[in-house]
Order: structure tokens, then C-alpha cells, then sequence
């Protein structure tokens, strides 16, 4: 009895072990999330007015467009660095034609812009995302030049074409319908949070219930199995980056909208941003395996951590450092996943 009994109940610990794991990695970022906001809301009453609130959406909103067309990329094993160099190639162009000028103006006041209407200054800065992503893209696919390197030249190269358009000054000042997709609200809700709750949907549709989806974790899960299965890998590859590229092209337009005024600096560091929000919410750095509704918690996540510690007062250089070490940190959980599954 004895012996037909132990081999079944052996294998149950490693079950339940795996299971564990799995629910811990899947509910950490939602359970981290509520424990950070109960302790911002402790540490810092402001944390929970109004006002602070809208602005915490409004940020995450933007960074999340990032984050939910890098979601795509990571997807599949890659990695998009330029992303924060193309929201400000995008927004200058957006904002360029909305003036109907790149003459650099310092002014921040409603003054009525006399270019191109608003949605077409916004199809102009989702064109220039596109067209960023199909280059690197095409240099990842063609040229089998690693996703890091393509975009880490395109890091520079975008920000140079920025610096190039603008002349290294801003363009500010425009009219009531380009300041209303950043600033303007629809009852009680901020435009910007609509159109990434919107997007963000879109994605989950497209990932969870199209074939293209289904071809996008395929690629990611291993590229060769796909590729004999009658996947073509190239052109699967091509479109991700592409995708993120459109979004970031539209987080270019969305920020200009927001602040008033587009900049060469834009953008900084939201790669990183994008990144993290992507790593946390349980994507996978090695493809495979990830959520639009992880990505979405996690640029909720950043937001309020990013937010939190600006309350406090903590040093930006603290911050930078608290941002790398989390997305080291969630790396390192996913292998640990990885590995106690395997066992």
C-alpha cells in the first residue's frame, strides 16, 4: 500500500509549489500596487487629492501607450530603446504643423494656431511613429542587426532628427482643440485616460482573440517552431516594432497636447519607463509569455511609484536608481518562475 501510494503524493508538493509560484507572480504587481498606495496615502496626504490623482492619470496614460506597444515587442523577444527619442521627433512634427511653423516660441499661452487642423497634426505624429518602426524594424528583420543595437542607434539617431527639426528649442503655445487631448476631459474622466483605456482593450482583443495574437506568442515562445509551422516570422517581427512605433508617435502627439508645447528633450527616459511597466506587469524579457492587462497594471504601478516618491520629495537621481533596480529585480522573479515551474 504503502509503496503504490508515496510516488503519487511525492509529486504533489512540486505541483503545489509551481502553483503557488505561478498565483504569486501572477497577483505580486496588483497586491505590490495596493500596498504602494497605502503607503504613499499614509506618508503623504496629498497623495489621494483630486488634483494629484488627474495628474497621475493623465502621466500614465501617455507612458502606458509606450508601454502597451512595447508589450508587442517584448512579446517576441525584443526590445525597443527609441521609443522615448520618437515621442519627441513625433510631438515636434505634430506640433509644427498644428502652428503651422517650426519657428521656436516660448510662450505658453491659448494662442490660436493657424496650421493644420488638430487630427491632421495628430495622423502626422502616428505617420512619423510608424515610419520609425518600420525602418528599425526592416533593420531587425533584413539586416539581422539584434533588436538592442537597432534601437539603441535609433535612440540617438531619432533624437538627433528632433534636435535637427526644432532647431534645440520648443514649440509651444497652441489652440483649444489640440490642448483638449491632453488637458481636456470628458464628464469626470481626462481624454488622455479614455484613449489609452481604448487602446489598451484593443490590444487585449488583438492578442487574446486574433490569430495575429496567437502568431505574436508564438514567435516569442520559439521563433524556429513558428517559422516551421508556417508562421512568417520576418513579417510577424516587422509589424511589432511598427506598432510601437504608431503608439509612441501618438504618445509624442498626446504629450505636446498636454504640456503645450513639444521639445527635443521630450520623452526622456520613457523607455525605461515603457520597459518597466511591460517587466512588471509579467511579460516575459525572453517572449512568450505576458498580458495587456498585466502592462496596464504595471504603468499604473510606475505612475503611482514615480508620483509617489516626487511627494516625498526624493532626489531624481534616487529615482533613476529605484527604476533600474526594479526592473532588474523583475527579471530575476521571472527566471525564478521559469525555473520553479521547470522543477
Amino acid at each position: 500500500m504503502s509503496d503504490d501510494t508515496t510516488p503519487a503524493t511525492s509529486g504533489l508538493a512540486p505541483r503545489r509549489r509551481a502553483d503557488t509560484t505561478a498565483m504569486l507572480s501572477r497577483f505580486a504587481p496588483l497586491l505590490f500596487l495596493l500596498v504602494l498606495m497605502l503607503v504613499f496615502s499614509i506618508a503623504e496626504p496629498r497623495f489621494f487629492s483630486e488634483l494629484n490623482l488627474f495628474n497621475v492619470m493623465r502621466q500614465i496614460s501617455i507612458t502606458g501607450l509606450i508601454a502597451l506597444g512595447m508589450t508587442f515587442v517584448i512579446l517576441t523577444g525584443g526590445i525597443d530603446l527609441s521609443v522615448g527619442s520618437v515621442v519627441a521627433v513625433a510631438g515636434l512634427v505634430a506640433a509644427g504643423l498644428a502652428k503651422g511653423s517650426a519657428q521656436n516660441t516660448l510662450s505658453l499661452g491659448g494662442v490660436a494656431a493657424a496650421g493644420a487642423p488638430v487630427l491632421i497634426a495628430a495622423g502626422a505624429a502616428v505617420l512619423v511613429g510608424l515610419a520609425a518602426g518600420l525602418v528599425q524594424g526592416a533593420a531587425v528583420t533584413r539586416l539581422d542587426v539584434p533588436p538592442f543595437v537597432v534601437t539603441l542607434g535609433g535612440l540617438s539617431a531619432f533624437r538627433g532628427v528632433a534636435l535637427l527639426y526644432s532647431g534645440g528649442g520648443p514649440i509651444s503655445s497652441f489652440g483649444e482643440s489640440y490642448r483638449f487631448w491632453g488637458q481636456g476631459k470628458l464628464g469626470p474622466v481626462p481624454v488622455p485616460v479614455i484613449v489609452f483605456l481604448v487602446a489598451a482593450l484593443l490590444c487585449h482583443i488583438v492578442l487574446r482573440h486574433t490569430r495575429y495574437g496567437r502568431h505574436v506568442y508564438a514567435v516569442g515562445g520559439n521563433p524556429e517552431a513558428a517559422r516551421l509551422s508556417g508562421i512568417n516570422v520576418k513579417a510577424l517581427l516587422l509589424s511589432v516594432y511598427v506598432i510601437v512605433g504608431m503608439f509612441a508617435g501618438l504618445a509624442g502627439f498626446m504629450l505636446s497636447s498636454r504640456l503645450n508645447a513639444a521639445e527635443a528633450v521630450a520623452g526622456i527616459g520613457y523607455e525605461m519607463t515603457g520597459i518597466a511597466a511591460v517587466v512588471i506587469g509579467g511579460t516575459s524579457l525572453f517572449g512568450g509569455v505576458g498580458s495587456v492587462p498585466g502592462t496596464v497594471v504595471g504603468a499604473i504601478l510606475m505612475g503611482v511609484l514615480l508620483n509617489g516618491l516626487v511627494l516625498m520629495n526624493v532626489s531624481p537621481y534616487v529615482t533613476q536608481i529605484i527604476v533600474g533596480s526594479i526592473i532588474v529585480l523583475a527579471v530575476a522573479f521571472d527566471r525564478f518562475v521559469k525555473s520553479r515551474r521547470r522543477h
